[in-house]
């Protein structure tokens, strides 16, 4: 396991900071499996292109998120498959079960 020092673990808060934030996660939801445009992530989380616009700088700008330009249009995705493995576990996750561990006392 690899120990962080203070500046990565302060950044890695910062991270989950800006994906644990709704309308952000709810972005990085809609381009898990397809790059989208600002447009599209709008209309589809009924949201308006300019709030959509600027929690993407965010994300953008913590590498959660990137961008290709296709024309006049740029389409946004996930960064890389951290990111894909992040969100693909913590939603496994949550669709799980809860479990009761009994045995385990505080």
């Amino acid at each position: 396991m690899n120990v962080l020092d203070n500046g990565e673990v302060q950044q890695l808060a910062e991270t989950f900071r800006l994906m644990g934030e709704p309308n952000r996660l709810r972005i990085i939801l809609a381009v898990r499996h397809e790059a989208k445009s600002v447009g599209r992530i709008a209309k589809e989380l009924g949201q308006s292109a300019s709030l959509i616009s600027h929690h993407l700088r965010l994300l953008r700008a913590a590498r959660i998120l990137k961008a290709r330009r296709q024309g006049k249009q740029v389409f946004y995705s996930a960064a890389d498959q951290h990111v894909e493995r992040v969100i693909a576990d913590m939603t496994e996750h949550v669709g799980e079960p809860a479990t009761h561990d009994s045995g385990v006392h505080e």
